[in-house]
């Protein structure tokens, strides 16, 4: 199994890439997973005390879980994937069956910032973006999708969002094999590793 890392700052545009990466591919070749999945279990909290958490913050993510998970996988065995809502700010209860693949593509904004998950992955991808693009884009998505207001978005931004993507994930830029700057479609990163993927299919 081939398993690929791709991080970036919220809003940067790690789905697209993602989509890019594995559009050309058989959707029984190429796994994803999700960091978003893999929020802690805050059920022993209320609604308001979990709106207070620092999501942007590793402590955030069951990393222990994840990892796991991936192990399972790389070992050949299905898992049962949490599902969580950005509504609730909480795991649904539901879980997702996933099946081992050739290739397992983990895209999340902090999935560099733990050593054991980072040495899990053959290659590291970091997506790069304009600061104000990722605001425009993350309030476009909380809005849209997840039943915030522009202040509430906003307030995230300048309280947690911007100063944990100064201190945890703008840093981990350095652990990348490549990065992609995603605000130009950039092919020759996409087709490079197209082509490592490619390779390992054939293996």
């Amino acid at each position: 199994m081939l398993i690929i890392g791709i991080a970036g700052g919220t809003g940067s545009g790690k789905t697209t890439v993602v989509n890019q990466i594995v559009n050309q591919f058989h959707e029984a070749e190429v796994g994803i997973i999700s960091q978003d999945s893999y929020y802690a279990d805050t059920s022993n909290l209320s609604y308001d005390e979990r709106t207070k958490i620092n999501f942007d913050h590793p402590r955030a993510i069951d990393f222990e879980l994840l990892i796991e998970h991936i192990k399972q996988l790389k070992a050949g065995h299905d898992i049962k994937q949490p599902v969580y809502s950005f509504v609730t700010h909480n795991r649904t209860g539901d879980v997702i069956l996933t099946k081992p693949k050739h290739v397992l593509i983990i895209e999340g904004i902090l999935i560099f910032t733990n050593k054991e998950l980072r040495d899990l992955f053959d290659i590291k991808i970091y997506v790069n973006a304009d600061s104000d693009e990722r605001l425009i884009r993350r309030l476009k998505r909380d809005i849209a999708e997840r039943g915030r207001d522009m202040n509430e978005v906003i307030n995230r931004y300048q309280t947690t969002l911007k100063p944990m993507h100064e201190q945890f994930i703008e840093p981990t830029k350095t652990y990348a094999d490549i990065i992609i700057p995603n605000d130009t479609y950039n092919t020759v990163a996409i087709d490079v590793v197209r082509a490592v993927i490619n390779n390992k299919l054939k293996v």
